[in-house]
């Protein structure tokens, strides 16, 4: 499975975008499968380390994964590792470089499913998660987050 990149110009802060990308418990607000995300085991902010329960549905399917954070500078970028109990399954990063008049912000996924996580997600999710699946994730995400960015 190839990786996956996305990437939009923001009319806002890159500081103000990263800490909208870097708070998971707002993460519902702009994906389109996330639901919400909890910071777990005494965690309470996006630092290397930091652990946090992501809660997502797609129709009647729901389903949760634990994450953890693996970069996380702020104004430049929030990068997670995605684990589905024991086993890998993505890493998502975004990258946010300042512009004059905002920034542009990169989403990127990496695949790290087996066969084995691949096949129980699919029958979990309802759907493969490709890379055309993902990337219009992406877009909408980049665009419902510029929505919340730009309108403060």
């Amino acid at each position: 499975m190839p990786d996956v990149s996305a990437s939009r110009s923001i009319s806002a802060d890159a500081d103000r975008v990263w800490s909208l990308i870097s708070d998971v418990t707002r993460m519902g607000e702009w994906s389109p499968e996330t639901t919400r995300g909890t910071w777990v085991k005494g965690a309470t902010g996006p630092t290397v380390g930091a652990r946090f329960k992501g809660e997502n549905e797609l129709g009647k399917k729901s389903w949760a994964t634990t994450c953890e954070v693996v970069d996380a500078d702020p104004g430049r970028s929030f990068c997670f590792r995605v684990l589905g109990g024991p086993f890998g399954v993505a890493l998502w990063v975004y990258r946010i470089e300042p512009t004059d008049d905002g920034c542009v912000v990169t989403e990127h996924w990496t695949d790290n499913r087996g066969w084995l996580v691949r096949t129980a997600g699919k029958a979990m999710t309802g759907v493969a998660h490709d890379a055309e699946w993902t990337r219009k994730g992406m877009e909408q995400t980049l665009e419902r987050l510029a929505a919340v960015a730009e309108a403060d």
